[in-house]
């Protein structure tokens, strides 16, 4: 497995592992599906800092950060999102696509990468906390999906 960074054309793998967790979790809170287009799109703007997993030519999972608020003053803060394809879980994939996007963040000069995890997954949270992020603050009901409401654990780790 090696990990590099996302191309355009993998945007049509990622839409197809993405996509179902959309569908069928409450992992993200999303519920509007991705598209290719879309996917590859984000690619092409991010950069370095949107990193997939690889191997035998399969990409396996991505990870990706983003603006964590809009304003100068939050220029050094970054949110990311993590989405492995089944296969990939319990692999090490995750936790090689963390650590490269840390070295990422801080060649870029991110102070502070925040992960916003469901608290129904609750491997998730395991995952961020063995990844060095510490819970910052559980907000309560600011998700909805599937007809309920879903807490939200917000963890932050400084780089």
């Amino acid at each position: 497995m090696i990990v590099r960074p996302a191309r355009p054309g993998d945007a049509g793998q990622i839409v197809a592992f993405w996509n179902p967790v959309i569908e069928a979790t409450t992992v993200t809170f999303s519920t509007e599906l991705k598209t290719e287009s879309g996917v590859a799109a984000d690619i092409s703007a991010r950069g370095a800092a949107f990193q997939v997993a690889e191997d035998d030519g399969k990409v396996l999972g991505f990870a990706t950060y983003f603006p964590f608020r809009s304003g100068p003053g939050y220029r050094h803060s970054k949110e990311h999102t993590i989405i492995l394809s089944p296969e990939a879980r319990g692999k090490g994939a995750g936790r090689a696509l963390m650590e490269r996007l840390f070295d990422v963040g801080r060649a870029e000069g991110v102070h502070a990468l925040m992960a916003g995890v469901s608290a129904e997954n609750a491997a998730g949270v395991a995952f961020h906390a063995a990844m060095g992020f510490d819970i910052r603050w559980v907000i309560p009901e600011v998700g909805r999906k599937f007809d309920r409401w879903i807490d939200l654990v917000l963890m932050q780790k400084i780089l």
